[in-house]
């Protein structure tokens, strides 16, 4: 079953109708306003921006920073004679491994030296053979 995400849109433009109808609420009643009712409207203001901000760190910022680490994980564990998949589709097995990339070497025979971040994940089996 696939796991729908919330559209960070979606929860951006609630928020701004939201921080509309505060600021509409406040410019209502500019003929009789009072120093307490001013700052209450300017507290409420901040807390809804901190609110925003908290969105937009747990909703995009959050995940990208688990990514990067698990594919920091998966680059420090790959090792001699894994089997990797680069970005650019190329299929290969790990040769060498330097401190900022790696030699590959294909199915045709042929080497390659390719950078760690443009190697993707490990290919779970050898390309090209169906079970």
């Amino acid at each position: 079953m696939e796991k729908r995400k919330f559209p960070n849109i979606m929860v951006a433009s609630v928020l701004l109708a939201t921080l509309s109808l505060v600021a509409g609420c406040s410019s209502t009643n500019t003929s009789n306003s009072s120093t307490s009712s001013s700052s209450g409207t300017w507290l409420l203001l901040i807390i809804f921006i901190a609110v925003i901000f908290g969105f937009m760190y747990f909703f995009t910022v959050r995940p990208q920073q688990k990514k990067q680490q698990e594919k920091l994980k998966m680059l420090q564990s790959l090792q001699i004679g894994d089997m990797v998949i680069t970005n650019g589709g190329i299929y290969g097995k790990i040769q060498n491994i330097y401190s900022e990339s790696f030699i590959i070497k294909t199915d045709s025979g042929d080497t390659m030296r390719v950078a760690k971040w443009a190697v993707i994940g490990k290919q779970s089996g050898e390309p090209g053979k169906t079970d």
